[in-house]
C-alpha cells in the first residue's frame, strides 16, 4: 500500500459515522388502543352482574324488557351520528367561507349566533323547537345540531387563521390556485384544531341526546326519565351508565381518528 493510499484510508477511518435516521414514534400505542376499551367492558360487565343478582320488581322488569334497552341505545347512537354529520357539513364549510375575502367581515355575526345557540339552555332550546315543529325526532335533531355547531365552527376559523402567512404566500408564489392553497396547505395545517372541535361536538351530542326524550326523540333519556319519574333506581342507573360509557367510547374513537388523520409533519 502506498503512502497516499494509507493516508486516505486513515482519513476515512477518522470520519465519524452518520447517525442512523431517527425513528418516528408510532401514532398509536397499545395502551391507547386497549386501556379505555378494557375499562369500559369491565364497567359493563360489572353492571350486568349486578342486574343478574338484583331483586327487580315487576315495574323495573317491564321497563327493561322487550328489547327496550337496545332500542333506546340504538336511538341514541342514531341521534348522535346524524346530528354530528349535519354539524360537520354545516360548520366546516361555513368556517372556511368565513375566512375568505370579504365574507370574513361576517365572522363576528356568525360567531355571535353560534354562541347564542350554545349559551341557550339545551332543554329550553328543545322546548322552543317542539313548540315550533311539534313533537318528534326532527325537533330533537335540530336542537342537538344547533347546540354543537359552535366548537367545530370556532376551531375551523381559528385553525385557518392561525396558518403562517409566509407559507401561504410561498404556496401562491409557486403557482398554486386558491383552491389548491386551501386544500393542500391551509386545511392540512388546520386539521388538529378542526378535529379537536369535532371531538368536542361528538361528546356534546351524546350528552345532549339524552334530552331528546322531552321532544319525542327517544334515546337513553327514556331510561333515565323512567327511572326518575317511577323512582326505580336500577332503570336510572342503567340509563346513566350506558350514556357515560357511550360518551367515553365516542371520545376514545374520536381521539384515535384525531391521531390517524393528523398530518405526519404535525406530530408532536
Amino acid at each position: 500500500m502506498t503512502a497516499t493510499e494509507a493516508e486516505e484510508t486513515s482519513e476515512h477511518l477518522d470520519e465519524p459515522e452518520a447517525p442512523p435516521p431517527e425513528r418516528r414514534p408510532p401514532r398509536l400505542t397499545w395502551q391507547k388502543l386497549t386501556f379505555l376499551p378494557v375499562a369500559l367492558i369491565a364497567v359493563l360487565l360489572a353492571t350486568w352482574l349486578w342486574f343478574q343478582q338484583a331483586d327487580l320488581d315487576a315495574l323495573t322488569r317491564n321497563a327493561l324488557s322487550g328489547g327496550q334497552v337496545s332500542k333506546a341505545l340504538w336511538q341514541h347512537i342514531e341521534l348522535t351520528v346524524i346530528s354530528t354529520f349535519f354539524v360537520l357539513i354545516i360548520a366546516i364549510p361555513l368556517g372556511i367561507l368565513l375566512t375568505r375575502g370579504a365574507v370574513s367581515r361576517a365572522t363576528p355575526v356568525a360567531m355571535a349566533f353560534a354562541n347564542m345557540g350554545q349559551a341557550t339552555p339545551a332543554i329550553g332550546l328543545l322546548a322552543l323547537l317542539v313548540i315550533w315543529l311539534g313533537i318528534g325526532r326532527r325537533a330533537a335533531l335540530i336542537g342537538i345540531i344547533v347546540y354543537a355547531i359552535l366548537p367545530v365552527l370556532s376551531n375551523t376559523i381559528t385553525g385557518l387563521k392561525a396558518n403562517d402567512p409566509t407559507l401561504l404566500e410561498a404556496a401562491r408564489g409557486i403557482g398554486m390556485s386558491p383552491t389548491g392553497v386551501l386544500t393542500r396547505v391551509e386545511l392540512p395545517l388546520a386539521v388538529p384544531l378542526i378535529l379537536a372541535g369535532v371531538r368536542t361536538a361528538l361528546v356534546l351530542n351524546v350528552g345532549t341526546a339524552t334530552l331528546a326524550v322531552f321532544g319525542g326523540g327517544g334515546g337513553l333519556g327514556v331510561l333515565i326519565t323512567t327511572g326518575i319519574t317511577n323512582q326505580r333506581m336500577p332503570v336510572l342507573v342503567l340509563g346513566s351508565i350506558l350514556t357515560v360509557v357511550l360518551a367515553l367510547l365516542v371520545d376514545w374513537l374520536a381521539s384515535i381518528a384525531e391521531l390517524l388523520l393528523r398530518p405526519r409533519g404535525l406530530q408532536p
